[in-house]
């Protein structure tokens, strides 16, 4: 048994999802109904490998926090960005070579089975049956891998569009979000870091685009100035034709009214050019409508982003209270149609974010995405 978890790392082990399994069975469903992909779908060969460590340290690690837990999603994802860093790290172009892997193997597993020993009383991984199955996972995904960053370069050189998409919240950032409550990759956060994360010059991106819902949520543990543990929290969570729960863990997004320090202070660190609001639709049945515009943190009303981890659990927000419309706005397909008061409200969120908004949804279908491109 585990001196800290509770339960054996092997119960732990079965009950994590493989990331590698579910991306080859997702291969093998489009192309049993006839979707071609090959030729389409690459994996880069410098991405780092998650290892049935990293996703076992990572969970029982959560364990040993106890009441301080991060909040992680047990995929290893933290513990494989800390090898990465330590420069013991396994890449996707790694496991299509056996001999090579068996190489790096051959030092990583006994120096993990010590960790997982030693710190955590957990049971050791076996460096035969990590070597088949990842091997297994290199043959089969071999018709994938490639130079991603070669194949992006003749794209743009090209003169076709490239479109990156970050992979998690600004607030969410190793360096800029609200650590230590935060993701492990660097490139997938901010604009700065998709660069470097798919192997362009900062030059060659011409435009970025931030993602805003029209109220906050966050998943995990952390901090959240306006989160609302009451009736309205609930309505946040359930409104809508999708309720706010994980799409990785399943659990509750914690929700909030919008927090503007927040989205300001990401707007302006990833230099938008443009804005998308989102889930606007989930406010209808509001009399009322919130907005955070400022920070009541002691004595010290504040309008910016505090780095200090302490200044953001004390932080009270200040809000500016704006009326609701009371009227559903699922079937509006234009801003004009929208009620005074939500279109009031979206030019209020864009006055917060000092970015143009140029489109907003009121529902998770296509249609649904209302263009403001000279709407106002």
């Amino acid at each position: 048994m585990s001196k800290f978890a509770g339960f054996t790392a092997s119960e732990t082990f079965t009950q994590i999802p493989d990331a590698y399994f579910h991306l080859l069975k997702e291969i093998e469903d489009l192309e049993s109904r006839g979707v071609d992909i090959r030729g389409r779908l690459f994996v880069s060969d410098r991405a780092q490998v998650l290892m049935p460590w990293h996703r076992l340290i990572d969970v029982l690690d959560e364990k040993l926090r106890g009441n301080e837990a991060i909040g992680t999603t047990g995929r290893g994802v933290g513990p494989a960005f800390q090898d990465k860093v330590g420069r013991a790290g396994i890449r996707v172009g790694d496991l299509t070579n056996r001999e090579e892997l068996q190489s790096i193997l051959a030092f990583l597993v006994p120096y993990k089975n010590a960790v997982l020993d030693k710190l955590y009383g957990a049971p050791p991984v076996k460096l035969e049956d990590v070597l088949e199955e990842y091997s297994d996972y290199g043959d089969r995904l071999a018709p994938f891998i490639a130079d991603t960053a070669d194949i992006v370069q003749r794209s743009v050189r090209a003169g076709e569009t490239v479109l990156l998409e970050g992979a998690q919240g600004s607030l969410l950032d190793l360096d800029t979000g609200t650590y230590p409550y935060v993701t492990s990759s660097v490139p997938s956060s901010v604009a700065a870091g998709a660069a470097i994360g798919i192997g362009v010059g900062p030059t060659q991106i011409r435009s970025v685009l931030g993602v805003y819902k029209a109220y906050n949520t966050r998943v995990g543990n952390g901090p959240f100035p306006t989160e609302l543990l009451d009736e309205t929290g609930d309505m946040l969570r359930e409104g809508g034709p999708r309720p706010e729960y994980g799409s990785t863990t399943g659990r509750p997004r914690r929700c909030g009214w919008f927090d503007g320090v927040a989205a300001r202070y990401t707007a302006r660190l990833n230099g938008l050019t443009g804005a998308v609001l989102t889930r606007l639709d989930v406010l209808d049945p509001f009399p009322t409508i919130k907005v955070c515009t400022a920070y009541r943190i002691g004595a010290r009303t504040v309008e910016t982003m505090p780095a200090s981890l302490a200044d953001l659990n004390n932080a009270e927000p200040v809000y500016t209270e704006l009326p609701g419309w009371q009227e559903g706005t699922a079937g509006v397909r234009s801003f004009d149609d929208l009620p005074p008061a939500a279109q009031d409200y979206v030019r209020f969120i864009q006055d917060i974010l000092e970015t143009p908004l140029c489109l907003i949804s009121v529902g998770p279908e296509r249609e649904q995405a209302i263009s403001l491109k000279h709407a106002y």
